[in-house]
């Protein structure tokens, strides 16, 4: 075999390998979303949507929008009260910032973490991405979308958007939800992860 088709073929398998390995992540965050949901005690459905849910609407599974991000600690940032959409003023800080490339462009968004979250032990490393794009209010939820990351290690820091699920007043008014700050939005769209909630068409 030729060494050029050689290494052709391995470089490719190592690229099936990992979208293979991250396609079984996005199903096993589908099938965790779709079990809180069903669960009587966790779900945040309204008892009427509860009573005829069968599972979420998901776009399909695209592995190009799993991107790997350079992570900057931004360490000296004043908290501040993000906005909801009751009367809720929960404290945040800027985290650090996500530097990527989607669609052959240059991206910044920034990573929040919850001041009063990290008290606890089981969200001492945990960080919140809320982000709008241009599905919102279309494909997907109007208030835009959210991801749950963690406190890297190192510069670098996943994001797959396919794990981009909507806040609980996408489904029930009766939540209070963070609004994603006009920073953290994209312009473009992201059609993937959990699609806007409509209970009729979740259901057909």
């Amino acid at each position: 075999m030729h060494k050029l088709s050689f290494l052709l073929i391995l470089f490719f398998s190592h690229v099936m390998a990992q979208d293979s390995t991250t396609i079984k992540k996005i199903l096993i965050f589908q099938d965790e979303l779709n079990k809180e949901f069903a669960s009587e005690e966790e779900s945040p459905l309204t008892p009427k949507d509860f009573k005829v849910f069968k599972e979420l609407d998901f776009f399909h599974i695209d592995t190009t929008y799993s991107v790997t991000a350079e992570f900057v600690r931004t360490p000296y940032e004043t908290p501040f009260i993000m906005k909801t959409t009751t009367d809720r003023e929960p404290i945040y800080v800027k985290f650090g910032e996500a530097h990527f490339t989607l669609q052959e462009k240059e991206w910044t968004l920034n990573i929040y973490q919850n001041q009063g979250l990290k008290t606890q032990s089981e969200y001492e490393d945990y960080l919140f991405l809320p982000f709008t794009d241009l599905t919102n209010g279309e494909t997907s939820y109007g208030g835009g979308r959210f991801i749950d990351l963690k406190i890297p290690e190192g510069d670098i820091i996943l994001i797959d958007f396919n794990m981009a699920y909507n806040p609980y007043c996408a489904y029930s008014a009766r939540y209070s939800c963070p609004i994603p700050p006009e920073e953290n939005h994209l312009e473009l769209e992201i059609p993937v992860g959990v699609k806007k909630y409509d209970i009729h068409e979740v259901n057909k």
